[in-house]
């Protein structure tokens, strides 16, 4: 599967993009907390984890507004 099929396969592209955000803002304020210098910040694999779960919920949910046959 390449980047260019899986795009045109999304069929709900609102959840998939609420659900790509979330989980990439997640992702990257982990990565921000575990690269940079500050002690008081840490990085939380749990949190890391959660941000991935996001993306995967995103990826495979559909939209409220469509029925499962305008999805299939």
């Amino acid at each position: 599967m390449n980047i260019k099929s899986l795009l045109t396969d999304i069929k709900s592209w609102k959840t998939t993009a609420v659900g790509w955000l979330t989980g990439l803002v997640i992702i990257f304020t982990q990565l921000a907390a575990q690269l940079d210098s500050d002690p008081e910040t840490t990085f939380e694999l749990s949190v890391f984890l959660t941000g991935l779960a996001a993306l995967g919920i995103g990826t495979f949910a559909k939209d409220g507004d469509k029925s499962t046959e305008d999805v299939a």
